[in-house]
Formats: structure tokens, C-alpha cells, sequence
């Protein structure tokens, strides 16, 4: 991939950045709606001394979505439509990652299988924010955080998964 400003000829349309936005909400409200009773069922799990209180979830989510819809756009901006898409496909992946790690942990409490999938999760973001720093390093530093919050979630999802084998 080579990093150069796109042309008059494949600038993008407002139309990509309105995909990646809607495409984000839409994992969010996706997420948000597996884990409608997630306070209740994460409060009910034995827990780690270092996991964080559930009223933490919900702020953090909120400010790592809008980081990683500003980091795509930010590659569009600088890529163009057309060579952006490997770079958006890795975005593509992680979102539907990010979407069904909720869905395996707090509505179907299969434990194991979120622990999987969540480490696939930290490797698709890693991967993403590689991508996008090769077009705009402060896109990849966007993604940043979320690498680490998601390394984080990794961790309390094995730690959760092993100190609640009968529930998850």
C-alpha cells in the first residue's frame, strides 16, 4: 500500500463516512441490545478484585466508538475512497467482532467462546490500527485505546470464564 492523497478523481463522497458512522452505531446498538440485562448478569459474577464497576462500561464504549469512526474517516480523508477499502474491511471485521464477543459473553454466557473470540477481536483491532497508521498515523493512535481496552476485556473475560465455570 502506498500512501498518497487521492486525487480530484477517487476523493470520497460524503456517503463512506456516513457508512462507517451508521455502520459503528450500528455495532454499538447491536451490543447494547445483547447486553440489556448485562448490569444485572455481570454483577451476579464472582469477579476479579480488578474489574470495574458496570456504570464504567457504558462511557468507555461510547468514547472508543466515536475514536474509531473518526480513525476510519481519517484514513477515507487521506486515502480516498478506493484504496481505503483493505483498510475498511479490517474495520469491517473488527466491528462484527466487536458485536459478537457481547452476544457470546452476556446473552448466550458461553465463556469459553468469548475468550476465543475476544483475543480474534484484539488481533482484528491490532491489525486495523496497523493498517490505518500506514495511511494516517493519528488514525492508528485513535485506535490505540481500544486496543488496550479490548486487551483489558481480554483479560476479565478469561479471569470472569474461570471464576464462573457453572454460569459462563
Amino acid at each position: 500500500m502506498t500512501a498518497r492523497a487521492p486525487t480530484a478523481a477517487d476523493r470520497p463522497g460524503r456517503g463512506i463516512y456516513l457508512a462507517i458512522v451508521a455502520a459503528t452505531l450500528l455495532t454499538a446498538a447491536i451490543g447494547a441490545f445483547a447486553s440489556l440485562d448485562a448490569k444485572d448478569f455481570y454483577q451476579s459474577l464472582n469477579q476479579p478484585a480488578w474489574a470495574p464497576p458496570p456504570t464504567v462500561f457504558g462511557p468507555v464504549w461510547s468514547v472508543l466508538y466515536a475514536m474509531m469512526a473518526a480513525a476510519a474517516c481519517l484514513v477515507v480523508k487521506r486515502a480516498g475512497a478506493q484504496a481505503s477499502m483493505p483498510a475498511l474491511r479490517l474495520y469491517g471485521l473488527q466491528l462484527v467482532l466487536n458485536a459478537i464477543w457481547t452476544w457470546l459473553f452476556f446473552h448466550w454466557h458461553i465463556g469459553a467462546l468469548a475468550f476465543a473470540e475476544v483475543l480474534l477481536l484484539l488481533a482484528a483491532v491490532i491489525a486495523t490500527a496497523r493498517a490505518f497508521w500506514a495511511w494516517r498515523p493519528l488514525a492508528g493512535a485513535l485506535l490505540l485505546p481500544y486496543a488496550a481496552w479490548v486487551a483489558f476485556a481480554s483479560a476479565l473475560t478469561l479471569a470472569m470464564w474461570r471464576l464462573n465455570p457453572a454460569v459462563l
